[in-house]
């Protein structure tokens, strides 16, 4: 039987270690989430960054005409640009020979092609770039083991989206070199400029997710506001559908169409739409039909973000609320761009920054899924 002591007595460090419960080790979750979770999202950052920039250029290489002047696809050569006159000038003959420059370009001097070849050469060196920073993150991050459990597969996707993205672009650029083109095929230019959308926000979302703790997440999780997750995944799929329209308007330069508004030639419905055989290509070549549907869904695209935010306004959590804030005030500003798009005949300054917001929108309508799937507890001191 163990010696009674006085309540006066000092209790050594081993007894006192005996009775102090140590630290709890972290549980499995955390252990096994275990990586450079900061080192990566900030790569991520660079990555999506990089995107937004070859959406931009991309989109003044359409809008300046110049995205046919390199008439071969040389992955690892054509990151060289041409280095003497007789280089330039083999480029420029080529070229020669495409639709473009007999029907549109004919009398184009060598420094007038110089000025298009490097917007395209720009737009590829720059997915060049994207490609090798995605190579070198990865391998780096995979040989040091710092990628956390379950994310080896996921971070290899965007740079399997990348390759593809490149022999889209080709595909695309292929498509105006014969026949009486004098441009890309516009669909092929949505599907091009449709991929860059998902990989970006592919970045966002793993973004948005890096920035938290796999516990802190699968907690939140349990939060998840149903309603708003299905209101933001609607208006998300919708404004896509808008950004695919968009292309298509920029491919024909259906912008320049019909410089009125609210109406087009007179009437709410562009005169004389299906004039082309067979009736499907009208939905892809008519101008003034594909500046309709852009219209239309613009105008859907309001009145259910409108919606979403008024559901949205009613959310428990505050970051949550202002997400949808928003979404709102950016789709409000960009219905009102494209009105002036219209009304100014899609002057290159009006038409790229209505492209860049497009991805601002984007952007804020996926963080406001990502916050109404994986909400963030508001604090006393914040308020509700």
């Amino acid at each position: 039987m163990a010696a009674k002591r006085s309540i006066f007595e000092e209790v050594s460090e081993e007894t006192r270690s005996a009775q102090v419960p140590s630290t709890p080790k972290p549980g499995l979750i955390d252990r096994a989430s275990s990586g450079a979770r900061r080192a990566i999202r900030a790569w991520l950052m660079v990555l999506f960054a990089m995107v937004v920039a070859m959406i931009v250029v991309g989109g003044l290489t359409r809008l300046t005409d110049s995205g046919l002047s390199i008439t071969e696809w040389a992955p690892i050569t054509g990151a060289v640009p041409p280095m003497s006159e007789a280089a330039w000038t083999a480029e420029f003959e080529k070229y020669q020979q495409i639709p473009q420059y007999e029907l549109m370009n004919e009398g184009m001097t060598l420094a007038e092609f110089k000025g298009i070849y490097w917007w395209e050469w720009g737009h590829r060196q720059l997915g060049r770039l994207v490609g090798l920073v995605w190579a070198v993150g990865y391998l780096a991050f995979l040989a040091l083991g710092k990628i956390p459990t379950g994310w080896t597969g996921r971070l290899a996707i965007p740079g399997a989206l990348g390759g593809l993205q490149g022999a889209i672009g080709w595909w695309m650029v292929s498509s105006g070199l014969g026949g009486e083109m004098v441009s890309v095929a516009s669909y092929r230019l949505a599907i091009h400029l449709g991929l860059a959308f998902a990989i970006l926000g592919l970045l966002a979302w793993y973004i948005f997710k890096m920035s938290r703790r796999e516990r802190d997440l699968m907690q939140a999780r349990r939060a998840k506001e149903p309603k708003l997750w299905g209101l933001s995944t609607g208006l998300m799929h919708l404004v896509f559908l808008q950004i695919l329209l968009g292309a298509l308007v920029a491919g024909i330069d259906a912008g320049r169409a019909f410089p009125e508004w609210p109406t087009m030639g007179g009437g709410l419905f562009p005169p004389d739409p299906f004039q082309l055989s067979p009736i499907w290509r009208n939905f892809f070549e008519d101008a003034g039909l594909v500046q309709f549907m852009h219209r239309m869904v613009g105008y859907l695209a309001l009145g259910f973000g409108i919606f979403a935010w008024i559901k949205g306004r009613a959310s428990v959590h505050r970051r949550t609320r202002r997400a949808f804030h928003w979404v709102l005030a950016v789709l409000v500003g960009q219905v009102g761009l494209g009105i002036v798009a219209v009304l100014t005949s899609a002057q290159l300054h009006v038409a790229i920054t209505h492209q860049l917001i497009a991805v601002v929108l984007w952007v804020v309508i996926l963080r406001a899924r990502f916050l109404s799937g994986y909400p963030v507890a508001s604090s006393v001191r914040e308020g509700l």
